[in-house]
């Protein structure tokens, strides 16, 4: 067993201690396990709500699924998001995602920050190897704000966001 110095214990229990009570009741972290970053994109699009009835027969906002163009640092857009959710990038590899965890956004009115796991279901190319996807500072994309008042009608909300694929 490595037995560390006393003050390198303090040090590294205060900073387990600030990231406990540094994170929000009931967030789980975002970060995914045993990963490496693959490639770090900005993401400009939608988030698309319909509006339908309750189990209380009262009308409200759905989110129904993205739609965002996502660009790499040199500013090409390289993957597009839309329902599933899904990632495409342009020579056709394809992932698919679930949501593994998720905290509340940075900004108000943001949609959360999320870790996904994902599946290939494309040609192989880009996306093929990616593991998880971090979706990170947030910024909009949250239920319109208009009165949602004709079932099955359709809003969309502008949002940013961080993408970074994991392998």
């Amino acid at each position: 067993m490595i037995r560390l110095p006393r003050k390198m214990r303090h040090s590294i229990s205060a900073v387990w201690l600030l990231a406990v009570v540094g994170t929000p009741a009931g967030a789980a972290p975002i970060d995914p396990p045993d990963a490496r970053v693959l490639l770090s994109t900005a993401a400009s699009g939608v988030q698309i709500y319909s509006c339908e009835y309750d189990a209380n027969h009262t009308l409200g906002w759905v989110f129904r699924s993205p739609r965002a163009t996502l660009f790499d640092a040199a500013g090409a857009a390289v993957i597009e998001h839309s329902a599933g959710p899904s990632w495409e990038a342009r020579d056709g590899s394809r992932i698919v995602g679930h949501v593994l965890a998720q905290t509340p956004s940075e900004t108000p009115n943001g949609v959360p920050q999320l870790l996904l796991g994902t599946r290939s279901t494309g040609v192989k190319g880009l996306l093929s190897e990616v593991r998880y996807v971090q979706r990170t500072m947030t910024a909009g994309g949250a239920a319109p704000t208009a009165p949602c008042t004709v079932e099955h009608a359709t809003g969309s909300s502008p949002y940013i966001a961080t993408y970074t694929f994991f392998k």
